[in-house]
């Protein structure tokens, strides 16, 4: 497999990583829905930067560009988050009925 194309799918595979681990911080703290939101946002931002450095140590010789290397797969990395941070958000903190 291309090295590209194995950074993409590592990607996607921390996208969903990164979405559960971003709604177990988000109902983890007492906030209002908007704070928990931005703690995912942040969560999922330090586990991309931590990928980029972790790929680029693995396929810096492998890639002829290295910033391809932080611009593969970003999107659907955050697609993956976003659709895994609001499923799982959705399943560990569901909606209080008055």
């Amino acid at each position: 497999m291309k090295p590209l194309v194995l950074i993409y799918w590592i990607r996607l595979a921390l996208g969903l990583l990164a979405g559960l681990i971003s709604a177990f911080v988000a109902t983890m703290s007492n906030e209002a829905s908007f704070t928990a939101f931005l703690n995912g946002i942040t969560t999922a931002l330090l586990v991309y930067l931590l990928s980029y450095y972790i790929l680029k140590a693995k396929f810096a010789t492998k890639v002829e560009k290295q910033s391809k290397i932080m611009t593969m797969g970003i999107f659907m990395y955050f697609l993956a988050w976003a659709v895994f941070f609001i499923l799982f958000y959705s399943f560990l903190k569901p909606p209080v009925v008055v």
